[in-house]
């Protein structure tokens, strides 16, 4: 069991808490020559080859891995794939590898009628040239660090500083060129369960951005048939280096164009946030969120108090904070709830990480236009990145984010989606 003051790592060769197992395993249990325990006993009355039992048992319960498809090259040349997931209930999720990106995400409402509830655009033109990070994976480190710099193992590393909020400059996901602008291996799987999945892959060299080591990783998302969107994300690294990936995806429960998120209903497991200063850098201390404009521990509307004249709120615009989920211990725990209230959907995410950045779309501003030719007003999106806390190598009393070489960094997150009447 992780301490609360220590990063997702465990051995290698152990999965994380409802990781797809054949990432570890790759060979499948029940091979052609041993058919399913369960479709052995119930054939094995009746004199039926043996052989056809197993491609009778692995055809039922295993779909077909999704093939990689064109989607554009980069200004480089580079070509682009994109990957489609289905499941038995409708939902489709598209995943490209330029930045691991979710293109489109479509879910049914309380009427069985579809739409996609995450922003994004169409061509991978659009996400090069401007994006706030539209359903990407973000790092080498999501969030902030402070002035760009931190100190490891008695050496300071200068980062990029690409944000300055409140006039005050940080690193923001990763620098100028972070996991969300690089073009991912890519590979269609199927997981144990019978989920189709894609496995991106990636080696952020040694000083890529200001980093010490190579760091290799990937990021599995799989989709099964409880309406689950699974998020598995492992790393190594031959030295001592920051870790803090994260997906960041904007979702409006309503469909992607289709007006604010400040109806949708929010609870966040947390009883604590971390403050920030006017730079959006926390102060180090972990504060009660009740009676603040921050406790969600109950299902509460985004907008019932997001002009609150509160400093935090000032700072940040709106709601652009870290809360400190009650699970500390590194298992797989409820993080957050969403209702929409006009389609009916629901949306649950469960993580392993001890953190999660709730932001409300402070900065959509109408000047970007999505998938639908709607334009992306303020407000219309929200995310809620699954994460260790903003500068954490700078702050020594937040769990560590340091992975070390002969460790493997696991982590995992699940958005469930489904719809209330």
């Amino acid at each position: 069991m992780n301490s609360p003051l220590e990063p997702n790592i465990f051995p290698a060769e152990t999965p994380p808490t409802g990781a797809p197992k054949n990432l570890f395993r790759p060979s499948h249990p029940h091979s052609p020559v041993s058919p399913p325990p369960a479709l052995s006993s119930a054939f094995s009355k009746i004199h039926i080859p043996a052989i056809f039992v197993a491609a009778l048992g692995t055809c039922a319960l295993y779909a077909e891995a999704p093939k990689a498809e064109a989607f554009g090259k980069t200004t480089d040349g580079t070509a682009v794939e994109v990957f489609t997931l289905t499941n038995a209930n409708g939902m489709k999720l598209r995943a490209m590898t330029y930045g691991a990106i979710v293109v489109s995400l479509e879910t049914p409402d309380r009427d069985g009628k579809s739409a996609d509830i995450v922003l994004g655009y169409n061509t991978v033109d659009e996400y090069i040239k401007d994006t706030p990070y539209f359903g990407a994976i973000v790092g080498r480190y999501g969030n902030r660090i402070a002035n760009g710099k931190f100190s490891l193992d008695g050496k300071e590393y200068t980062l990029a500083t690409n944000n300055d909020p409140g006039g005050i400059k940080c690193s923001l996901h990763g620098g100028l060129k972070g996991f969300d602008k690089v073009v991912w291996k890519g590979e269609g799987l199927v997981t144990e369960d019978g989920s189709q999945g894609v496995k991106f892959s990636y080696v952020s060299k040694d000083g890529e951005e200001g980093y010490p080591g190579n760091l290799t990783l990937s990021v599995t998302y799989s989709l099964n048939d409880k309406n689950e969107w699974k998020v598995n994300y492992a790393a190594t690294t031959d030295k001592a280096t920051p870790v803090n990936v994260t997906q960041h995806s904007y979702f409006n429960l309503k469909g992607e164009g289709n007006g604010d998120i400040l109806g949708h209903e929010l609870m966040l497991a947390a009883s604590k946030f971390t403050p920030v200063t006017a730079g959006l850098i926390p102060t180090g201390k972990l504060l009660p969120v009740a009676g603040t404009p921050f406790d969600f521990t109950k299902p509460t509307a985004i907008g019932e108090r997001v002009k609150s004249d509160d400093e935090q709120m000032t700072f940040g615009g709106g709601y652009d904070h870290n809360w400190v989920l009650d699970n500390q211990d590194g298992t797989l725990a409820l993080a957050a709830k969403v209702y929409e209230p006009t389609t009916g959907r629901t949306m649950e995410v469960l993580t392993t990480e001890p953190g999660i950045q709730f932001y409300c779309g402070n900065f959509l501003d109408g000047k970007l236009s999505g998938k639908a030719g709607k334009k992306y007003e303020f407000r219309n999106g929200f995310c809620l990145e699954t994460q260790h806390y903003p500068d954490s190598p700078n702050q020594p009393n937040f769990p560590s984010t340091i992975l070390k070489p002969g460790k493997t960094l696991t982590s995992t997150t699940i958005f469930r989606f489904g719809s209330r009447k």
